[in-house]
């Protein structure tokens, strides 16, 4: 096990970064109480040769343990290399000064957890800023010969394939065809959406019997004070393949689409929100987009073709930080990985079961859950829109710690529970890595 660790070039970098750290710690107590730099201006100074050291020291752990094969020429080295890796620690350092841990403690996140979020983030965002200007290899052309494709290895298990098995081909590429969706459910969770609810379940509704798909909207009502419940009966009786129910949990996001997930009827559910922020256009592409094999297809914001409108810049901002964390730390390529508006076969759902996520959190959960547990996916663009009535469920102060907490539990399933959830099968294909 520890082996397998070992190998995984992610851990190499912290490792090594941890190194550094250890000696720019002990040159500091070295130079200041051996060597009496015990002025102002001497610890300065102390502080200024003990971090440069422990970044030189750093640099060439990387250069020879994380990132092999490169140009070792002096000239490149020094006059390149060298003040490259500077800017990029230089970089890291001030995100996480001035941005990282000023937004953790606006989220009102304990100051711990701040420190390590804030440590791991800037060591992600160091090791992209290195892998990509600094220390990654120039590929040859074809006349000097043709050199492995490198990938960033922190992202390797998403994009390099099991050397074990025989490069994927159409042959033995076994996404099946034949897994075709007679019943498309959606599920809508519903609080307080008086001003909105009618206008969303109609314009899905209208969008997939244009297209002869055959559907069942369920709404799940989460309890809500206002005339929710009233108009949802209403047009149970006008479009029969709407339906609803009442939350049994307790009130939350999470517990309403538990509660829906637990009584749609088809064959593959998609989770829409009730804002009308989602286009019916887009359930219309996952539904032909899954009938391909795959057994989830999740929808990004932030691809070519895909769209945001009237998107409030901090929400944005703290959008792309979190989908960035969860990008490195689980070493995807999907890159909208909060977004709630995806798609996943019955199969998928059972398989993530039990879902623990009480609020917003669960958008989370369930595609990090289906990924590390072995299930096909793969991504398309998507339009999302701000809504035009009532208000907006989503506190971020309110959700910080607990989206941190499923995204950690997630990831400690991925690497300490040995397999124990995996999807086992003859051969579990990410059709995402082919994309």
């Amino acid at each position: 096990m520890l082996a397998k660790l070992l190998q995984a070039n992610i851990l190499k970098f912290l490792l090594s970064g941890g190194v550094a750290a250890a000696l720019n710690l002990a040159l500091i107590f070295w130079l200041i109480e051996v060597r009496n730099f015990n002025t102002p201006f001497l610890r300065n100074v102390a502080n200024a040769i003990a971090i440069e050291i422990s970044l030189l020291l750093s640099f060439f752990l990387y250069r020879i343990w994380v990132w092999q094969g490169g140009n070792w020429k002096l000239r490149d080295v020094l006059l390149r290399q060298i003040p490259l890796y500077h800017i990029s620690a230089g970089a890291a350092v001030v995100c996480r000064i001035f941005l990282i841990f000023p937004l953790l403690d606006w989220l009102k996140v304990n100051y711990a957890v701040n420190t390590l979020v804030g440590v791991l983030l800037s060591a992600a965002i160091n090791y992209v800023i290195s892998d990509r200007l600094v220390f990654k290899p120039k590929t040859q052309s074809p006349a000097e010969g043709t050199t492995e494709i490198y990938y960033p290895e922190g992202l390797a298990p998403a994009l390099v394939r099991d050397r074990k098995l025989a490069p994927p081909t159409s042959s033995n590429i076994s996404a099946s065809t034949d897994k075709s969706i007679t019943l498309l459910s959606l599920v809508i969770p519903a609080y307080n959406e008086e001003g909105c609810i009618v206008p969303t379940v109609s314009a899905i509704a209208q969008t997939l019997e244009s297209q002869n798909i055959p559907y069942e909207i369920l709404v799940v009502n989460d309890n809500s004070r206002d005339r929710t419940e009233e108009l949802l009966q209403t047009v149970n009786q006008q479009i029969p393949n709407v339906r609803y129910i009442n939350n049994y949990y307790p009130n939350g996001f999470g517990f309403a689409v538990r509660c829906g997930l637990e009584n749609f009827r088809g064959d593959a559910v998609a989770v829409v929100m009730a804002d009308n922020s989602d286009s019916p256009d887009n359930i219309v592409d996952y539904y032909y987009k899954l009938q391909e094999g795959y057994d989830c297809i999740f929808g990004s914001r932030f691809i070519r073709g895909g769209k945001v409108i009237d998107y409030p810049s901090h929400k944005l901002i703290v959008n792309r930080l979190a989908n960035l964390f969860i990008q490195i730390l689980f070493g995807l390529k999907l890159n909208d990985t909060t977004n709630a508006f995806k798609i996943y076969r019955r199969e998928a759902i059972e398989g993530i079961s039990p879902l623990l996520s009480h609020h917003f959190n669960l958008t989370v959960e369930m595609p990090l859950k289906a990924i590390v547990r072995g299930y096909s996916y793969t991504t398309i663009p998507i339009t999302w829109r701000n809504r035009a009535t009532g208000i907006s469920k989503l506190k971020l102060k309110e959700m910080g710690s607990r989206y941190l907490f499923i995204v950690l539990y997630i990831w400690l399933e991925k690497h300490l529970s040995r397999g124990d959830y995996f999807r086992k099968h003859e051969r579990v294909l990410n059709l995402q890595s082919q994309k």
